[in-house]
């Protein structure tokens, strides 16, 4: 048992100034009562003693605003053009009406974030709503057989593009036919 305690405490070697490596073999991690708490602290610090603190601790990552999550390390304006439907000028409108000032959404308290939440809300269509009118309407345009809705089924441009040449984002990657020469 003790060279096994011995080996693991050899595989254990400091990478960087304060992170830790795993050992080559963890599961040999049985070792004596005098080392053992070396060791076993020594290979639950894998990430480092920084997030191991993170981890017992609530730590909230993003804010949830509309149904998506916002990133908390943006700032307020750019966070909300996050949510489908919402731009830079809609942003800048919804934290005007608000009174909030343009800090990083990390930085807001919980009442300045149901603020924000309901003035999110009361715009006309964003998130699911915008993309399911859409979406029906594009369906609209495939069932009535208009030139628009067999673009849409044939996956080329609608708005008039030229499509013999260019068009790629519409047509996908270039599919080579054999035999085709001048």
């Amino acid at each position: 048992m003790e060279l096994c305690a011995a080996r693991v405490i050899h595989n254990v070697v400091p990478a960087k100034a304060g992170a830790v490596r795993r050992a080559a073999a963890p599961t040999m991690a049985v070792a004596t009562s005098a080392s053992s708490a070396f060791i076993g602290s020594s290979l639950s610090m894998g990430m480092g003693a920084k997030k191991q603190a993170e981890r017992g601790a609530l730590c909230v990552r993003a804010a949830r605003v509309a149904g998506v999550e916002i990133p908390n390390n943006k700032r307020a304006e750019t966070a909300l053009t996050y949510i489908y439907g919402v731009g830079d000028t809609t942003a800048k409108k919804v934290m005007a009406t608000t009174g909030l000032e343009n800090k990083r959404m990390r930085e807001f308290e919980e009442d300045e974030l149901t603020r924000l939440r309901e003035a999110v809300d009361e715009l006309p269509l964003i998130e699911g709503d915008l993309r399911r009118f859409n979406s029906m309407n594009i369906k609209r345009l495939k069932e009535i057989q208009c030139y628009r809705g067999k673009r849409h089924i044939q996956g080329l441009p609608c708005r008039g593009q030229r499509s013999k040449t260019n068009a790629r984002t519409r047509k996908g990657k270039v599919k080579t036919v054999a035999g085709k020469k001048k």
